[in-house]
């Protein structure tokens, strides 16, 4: 790789670095080529990005940036994925963690700050923004829906007296 090559991609890592508000590094050791494909075209579905970066370059990238904490997990083969959402990378790599014992959650950095394995997959069980919408309308309905039963029962009341 040339000299403007490295520039380029450890400026647009830092980029992705910048503006992601997840950034979860893996270990994919011994993955094979089908499966490194069917886990991005995975992690493009659940809305997030993965990259596979060298570890070197991946640090100067770091330098800087709110994320500048995962430079310490940057050991051995590592991939990084990341979203602009708090959710979809966790949820993404969770799930291809349970579907491959080749591929491991190190740990990641959430709106700068550091985050371990276990919140990782605290964030993976959340519903997606979609879920979330659908239940907070549901909730406004029901006290609205309540409330017109029982201005229909009382009126019902009335006409009876």
């Amino acid at each position: 790789m040339k000299r403007e090559e490295k520039q380029q991609l450890i400026a647009s890592l830092a980029d992705v670095f910048k503006k992601a508000k997840l950034v979860v590094v893996v270990h994919n050791n011994g993955l094979t080529m089908e499966e490194t494909s069917a886990l991005r075209k995975g992690v493009r579905a659940d809305g997030a990005s993965y990259k596979v970066a060298k570890n070197r370059l991946a640090k100067l990238a770091l330098a800087g940036t709110p994320c500048e904490s995962l430079a310490d997990l940057l050991k051995g083969p590592t991939g990084i994925a990341y979203s602009e959402d708090e959710i979809s990378a966790s949820k993404a790599v969770v799930k291809m963690a349970k579907a491959s014992d080749k591929f491991k959650v190190i740990g990641g950095v959430m709106n700068g700050e550091a985050i371990d394995v276990a919140r990782i997959q605290q964030l993976a069980s959340l519903p997606d923004l979609d879920g979330l919408r659908g239940k907070l309308v549901g909730l406004l309905q029901a006290p609205a829906g309540q409330l017109a039963r029982l201005a229909k029962a009382y009126s019902e009341k009335e006409q009876a007296a």
